[in-house]
């Protein structure tokens, strides 16, 4: 009788030992599938982050010339000595404003000049409504016929509710040399092409 108490006072030691392992590992098994869950939920996201990223590059032409007329990129007419028209077409409206300005930047460098400034231009929109292409003025557009305006440095019109499609934004251009005139039609041509090159994958 007293040898099956013992037994069973062994049993019940064991059990409680058991019992309070098994507890103390519960926090800890729980704490290591926290943290695993944690893992693979930024793996996930940063996957995610990843495709979004290949998806927007993806959207853009790389910078560079047009391989034709109206194809995305850059296209630039010489009309006279000093004298430019610059366009970019894109499907992002202030990609497509901001690519004229640097590829304005770039001519007026590759000219050996220093400034340029913006004497006019335009912007068309693909798939926008018969005429409703818009001008570009210098300081802000006041925009016509019910368009909006989006600006860069200057003011460029782009046309509200219309369809996705290409963008192109027009701008005419003269370069000069330092000093620099003090108007806020001219710009920095060294300052244009470090601030928007970063732009132009």
């Amino acid at each position: 009788m007293r040898q099956q108490s013992t037994t069973r006072h062994r049993a019940a030691v064991i059990c409680a030992k058991c019992g309070t392992g098994a507890i103390g590992q519960m926090p800890e098994k729980l704490e290591r599938r926290r943290v695993l869950g944690f893992i693979g939920s930024m793996k996930t996201l940063i996957s995610i982050s990843a495709l979004v990223l290949v998806a927007a590059c993806a959207t853009h032409t790389p910078y560079g010339p047009a391989k034709s007329s109206g194809a995305a990129g850059y296209e630039t007419q010489k009309i006279e000595t000093d004298r430019y028209r610059v366009s970019y077409t894109d499907r992002d409206a202030g990609r497509s404003h901001d690519m004229a300005l640097l590829r304005a930047a770039e001519i007026t460098l590759l000219d050996g000049r220093d400034w340029f400034e913006i004497t006019g231009g335009y912007t068309d929109q693909v798939g926008a409504p018969s005429g409703s292409r818009t001008s570009v003025s210098v300081g802000g557009s006041t925009g016509s016929r019910g368009h909006s305006n989006v600006g860069v440095g200057v003011g460029f019109g782009i046309p509200v509710g219309s369809s996705g499609g290409n963008v192109t934004t027009v701008i005419d251009i003269v370069t000069g040399d330092n000093p620099k005139p003090d108007r806020p039609s001219v710009y920095d041509a060294m300052s244009v092409d470090i601030n928007l090159r970063g732009n132009a994958p």
